[in-house]
């Protein structure tokens, strides 16, 4: 259950009384979600590489979120978690292999009762069909960039044009045939930026000519770190191939002079698909501004995890570091939320099916393990609000990535990681039989963490507190501890 304090509770239900004794309707929720959308290639965060004006107009009209976490990062944990308001542990979610069960709770089935009318367009990835939509129009598996096919109840259906594209097309379509006497709860699922990071016709060119700003950390050999995390499969040019850079690599490039090289090419793709989102979030944003639905709709714009570009010399996600495990997350209310203001509270994923659901003034599931932030976007942060967070990756038989299985903690200041390695559901570790490892970083100091503290004895008794600490959050989380 989450922890509520009286207070809060009190407010909810006081709230949600007031407003129905006003006739004042609960808003419309419009939730858009890119798969692997980096917060370091949004401007308003700050890029150093692409510019997003439609994602930006979001935030300079509500609010950025600077501390959005996942609790596991990797696609269809993530969206269970997003779904349920659960832990991977809880929701059965692990890895990428599990299916969510249709049969279990969701927020748009208790935005259902709560008498919004729901759908979901676009990239779905958790194996069974939808349940707890009115209406849905999906991806099968990952989908494809180029001449789509999409799923329906009705079944399957192939489409001419380019994936993001026709996800704006059908989002932009329901929103025009629903009932106009109910609020809606639309969930709008980009593709893109995911690899293998194919752009628009129109934008294969885009960046021709220029030179993309390396990050600093580009040519990160993982120098006093995991051992196991040095083994892992995403690295930029070395574990990249001629699908992913579009081109035959040259046999002589090796080391840095490959990552250099693919960099280039890695990074000008996955910025030209991040356009197309744009965008289509521009066009959607229009759409409710011509309609008058601006300050009756939240709307979200948010990935579901985040992403390396080059950090590290990685792509690809997995890892507690920060650039995996935070997520962006914008959000516009002009009823309740101040134009281009920034919350820096420590929120998960598992949280937002409990903002949802506090907007649709409707009492929280107690299986739910988020919490509603609807008082932190309006400056209102609770008193007993979290400082620290609890992140878990469950390894699986992955060939591709070797990413090792860790869990760890995240305070506002300190990390600790543990790669304890041992396979989902196996014995043994892996990969090579590693032995299990921890890292510690100093995110004041070592933001882009590449000093691991660890083993330095001044840091002894604080690396203890956080042990305890850690292992408070896993058992609130009902997770369990790795030998």
């Amino acid at each position: 259950m989450p922890h509520y304090t009286r207070r809060e509770l009190l407010g909810f239900f006081a709230g949600a009384a007031a407003s129905a004794a006003a006739g004042e309707p609960p808003p419309n929720i419009l939730y858009m979600m890119a798969d692997d959308h980096a917060a370091h290639a949004i401007s308003v965060y700050g890029s150093k590489i692409n510019h997003t004006p439609n994602i930006d107009r979001i935030a300079n009209q509500g609010i950025r979120l600077t501390n959005c976490f996942c609790t596991n990062s990797i696609c269809t944990p993530s969206r269970a978690s997003i779904l349920t308001g659960q832990y991977s542990n809880k929701n059965g979610v692990y890895t990428l292999n599990d299916a969510i069960d249709p049969n279990r709770d969701n927020v748009a089935k208790q935005m259902q009762q709560a008498g919004y009318q729901t759908a979901m367009i676009g990239k779905w990835h958790l194996k069974t069909d939808p349940t707890g939509f009115d209406y849905w129009n999906i991806l099968p598996g990952q989908g494809v960039y180029y001449d789509p096919t999409f799923l329906t109840v009705a079944g399957k259906k192939k489409y001419e044009g380019y994936c993001t594209d026709l996800i704006g097309d059908f989002s932009i379509d329901w929103l025009k045939q629903r009932d106009r006497k109910k609020p809606f709860f639309l969930m709008s699922h980009h593709k893109a930026p995911h690899r293998p990071w194919q752009p628009a016709p129109k934008y294969k060119h885009l960046f021709d000519g220029e030179t993309i700003p390396e990050p600093d950390n580009l040519y990160d050999h993982d120098e006093g770190r995991s051992r196991s995390v040095a083994e892992t499969k995403m690295k930029v040019g070395e574990n990249m191939t001629e699908t992913d850079l579009k081109t035959a690599i040259p046999k002589d490039l090796q080391g840095d002079a490959l990552r250099k090289w693919a960099y280039q090419l890695y990074i000008k793709d996955y910025l030209r698909c991040i356009q197309s989102v744009d965008d289509n979030v521009g066009r959607v944003l229009d759409y409710l501004d011509a309609e008058g639905l601006a300050s009756s709709t939240v709307v979200i714009y948010t990935s579901d995890q985040g992403f390396f570009l080059g950090d590290h010399g990685l792509f690809d996600k997995r890892l507690m570091y920060e650039e995996s495990l935070r997520m962006p997350f914008l959000m516009r209310y002009p009823k309740e939320i101040k134009a281009g203001s920034v919350n820096r509270d420590i929120i998960l994923n598992i949280d937002f099916a409990p903002t949802f659901l506090d907007y649709a003034q409707r009492a929280v599931p107690a299986a739910m393990q988020g919490r509603s932030f609807r008082h932190n976007v309006e400056e209102h942060t609770p008193k007993n609000w979290r400082t620290a967070m609890y992140y878990r990756y469950w390894m699986h038989n992955d060939n591709d990535h070797h990413v090792p299985a860790h869990y760890g903690i995240r305070t506002e200041r300190w990390k600790l990681i543990y790669y304890y390695n041992q396979p989902l559901g196996m014995t043994g570790s892996f990969p090579n039989n590693m032995p299990a490892e921890w890292e510690f970083f100093d995110m004041k100091n070592d933001p882009r963490e590449m000093h691991n503290l660890y083993s330095d004895p001044k840091h002894a008794q604080l690396i203890q507190h956080l042990k305890q600490q850690m292992a408070k959050l896993q058992h609130e989380a009902g997770d369990k501890p790795v030998d």
